[in-house]
């Protein structure tokens, strides 16, 4: 089961990723960021833990269907958006493709010099 601190290092663990705490009325929430855009939100102390993640509509829906620990985002576009809870019903390895497929979201819609500055696997 991932806890908070597999999932702090995990997103961290990405080329260019940064953990910032943009929210003064939520200064507990911290969001994880490549080229200044969100590809993880989470409140690290929360239980149960969770995280937002990006993911493609398409994919958002069926896991929605497939996984009850995967929900819309909550506060965000939840067309976009999923909400998944790490309280072991998934399996680790899935929560970090997850993850990996947000950031490279993310990182694809970055300017072609950002990308090549962050040596992405998907810009090659």
């Amino acid at each position: 089961m991932i806890d908070a601190n597999a999932l702090r290092s995990a997103c961290l663990d990405f080329n260019g990723a940064t953990e910032e705490f943009p929210f003064s009325r939520n200064p507990d929430v911290s969001t994880f960021k490549v080229g200044g855009k969100i590809f993880a939100l989470t409140t690290l102390t929360a239980r149960p833990l969770t995280v937002s993640l990006k993911c493609e509509p398409e994919l958002a829906e069926r896991l929605r269907a497939a996984h009850p620990e995967v929900r819309p985002g909550y506060h965000l576009n939840k067309r976009h958006w999923n909400t998944v809870s790490l309280d072991g019903g998934l399996p680790d390895r899935l929560v970090l493709d997850l993850i990996e497929d947000s950031y490279d979201l993310i990182v694809a819609a970055l300017p072609r010099t950002q990308r090549l500055l962050l040596d992405w696997p998907g810009q090659h």
